[in-house]
């Protein structure tokens, strides 16, 4: 285990090394320049003031020596300020991390609850004609776009439910219920799509346990089909399902940076979004390190949970 552990840490160092060279660097590709944009169309800035706000913000230095400013700040916990808004860049993530995180954690629960008896009907179900069909099902949701089924929900609810609010956010502390009925259409959008690519998952494994020798085994020994089916394969099936899961929240995460546009929620997209078209550097830098970083954090706990549930990962 502490062997795992360390390769696990070492690959996140690495991870995170490469996206803050990437980030750093693929912001300052974008056309346009950030101290235009802040002064605007204004007549009466003179080129000596834009070269002063330049050289104030570190921008008319090589990239190598920005990059290595910036990054000795981030390590000491100073991410820098918004140039759009002035206040500090944690401030601006921490107001939009937590409806991304909600956004993000409800479509996994939903994606998991919703793929475990999929993906179980799809592997036990013997009739050609049932399983064709899911496997039809499976295939369109994984094809259809997230943001492509939240405009159709949208739509949908505008026609036959007028006074439903399917937009805006209202926090979960001051309103529950008005929360989850905003978040109820972009978690659908974003879980629909991970539900069919987990089922199929879930079936490819639990078609392989059906064919191992303990579950002959246990069917020899007269078991119903159905404690041979959730006991005993899908008990080993959920082993790499789980690891599976893990990978599909970053998905869920790259489809609420769409949704968030789609139903006009302050998330950590959105903000991105508009950060990238401000060419706000600190912002996006920080926003996409961050995020990055939660992903490799979420699937680096879930190789060191494999390793826990599966002995044969330890002592590889």
């Amino acid at each position: 285990m502490p062997r795992v552990l360390l390769r696990r840490a070492g690959d996140l160092l690495f991870v995170s090394f490469g996206v803050s060279v990437l980030s750093f660097l693929m912001i300052r590709l974008i056309p346009g320049d950030a101290v235009q944009l802040m002064l605007g169309a204004n007549a009466e800035v003179t080129q000596r003031q834009i070269e002063m706000l330049r050289h104030q913000l570190g921008l008319d230095q090589p990239f190598v020596q920005q990059y290595l400013a910036w990054i000795g700040r981030v390590l000491h916990g100073d991410f820098g300020t918004s140039l759009t808004t002035g206040r500090p860049v944690l401030t601006e993530i921490a107001a939009a991390a937590g409806v991304t995180a909600e956004l993000t954690v409800l479509g996994l629960a939903v994606a998991v609850v919703l793929a475990l008896p999929l993906g179980c009907a799809m592997a036990a179900l013997r009739s050609p004609a049932a399983s064709l069909a899911i496997r039809l099902l499976s295939i369109i949701g994984i094809t259809v776009p997230s943001f492509w089924l939240g405009i159709m929900l949208l739509y949908g609810a505008s026609e036959l439910m007028p006074g439903w609010t399917a937009v805006g956010w209202v926090p979960f502390a001051q309103d529950p219920l008005g929360n989850l009925h905003r978040v109820l259409f972009p978690v659908v959008s974003i879980a629909l799509p991970v539900v069919a690519s987990l089922a199929r998952f879930l079936r490819a494994a639990m078609s392989d346990a059906l064919q191992q020798d303990y579950v002959r085994t246990a069917r020899a020994k007269g078991l119903r089909e159905r404690v041979v089916l959730f006991r005993h394969a899908l008990r080993n099936a959920l082993i790499p399902f789980v690891t599976q899961a893990g990978i599909m929240a970053g998905y869920l995460f790259a489809g609420s940076v769409v949704v968030e546009q789609v139903f006009a929620l302050p998330g950590l997209g959105r903000l991105m979004v508009g950060a990238i078209a401000d060419r706000d550097y600190a912002l996006v830098q920080a926003a996409i390190l961050l995020a990055t970083l939660v992903f490799v954090c979420v699937n680096t706990a879930v190789d060191v949970l494999y390793a826990i549930i599966d002995p044969r990962v330890r002592a590889a």
